[in-house]
């Protein structure tokens, strides 16, 4: 039997956007999905497991895994270095997985270089009305930070070009639809 490669997926969208909602989706709907675990500075919340929710470094870590190329890309957010670690990627596509990078889009562009051959998609509100609805609807965030999320937002459109798809989230069960025939018909390009 023939090992099927995975393959990498960049993933962008603004906040509010709904990307967690529409990955859990498809993890529902496939076993070969998964998503890379990012290594970040910043203290663990609550609820939050070392190498679930993200790989909890030290700053002198991060330094290491920056000066050994251990980092697909990196950022700095809020006081706190977050990055994508090579190997778990590297990992799960030798496994046949489909591995998900859900990443902002300055990092996303990074990765695009690395692996010119990655599926890169960009997920889009139906229009900025619908994105400030949700927003406010979330009640988690004060009127401040929306509005600097919706600035941020009006930035990262800028980048939707630079991704070989862009899938609306008006209605989440088309999304999720549009997005696995995406990832079908990628593996098929791949493994023919």
């Amino acid at each position: 039997m023939s090992h099927n490669k995975g393959m990498v997926v960049v993933f962008s969208a603004p906040s509010g956007c709904g990307k967690d909602t529409v990955f859990r989706e498809l993890c529902k709907r496939r076993d070969d999905v998964i998503k890379s675990v990012s290594a970040t500075t910043r203290k663990p919340r609550a609820d939050e497991i070392d190498g679930m929710n993200y790989f909890f470094v030290t700053e002198d870590e991060f330094t290491d895994m920056i000066d050994n190329n251990g980092l697909l890309e990196y950022a700095e957010y809020n006081g706190c270095y977050y990055g994508t670690p090579v190997k778990g990627v590297t990992r799960a596509v030798d496994e046949g997985k489909i591995c998900f990078l859900i990443i902002e889009v300055q990092g996303a562009q990074k990765v695009m270089k690395i692996f010119p051959d990655c599926v890169s998609i960009f997920l889009l509100p139906p229009d900025l009305n619908t994105l400030k609805k949700r927003l406010y609807g979330r009640q988690t965030d004060t009127d401040d930070v929306i509005k600097k999320r919706l600035d941020i937002a009006q930035t990262e459109l800028e980048y939707m070009d630079k991704y070989t798809y862009k899938v609306v989230n008006d209605d989440l069960g088309v999304c999720v639809d549009t997005i696995e025939q995406i990832l079908c018909d990628e593996l098929q390009k791949r493994n023919a």
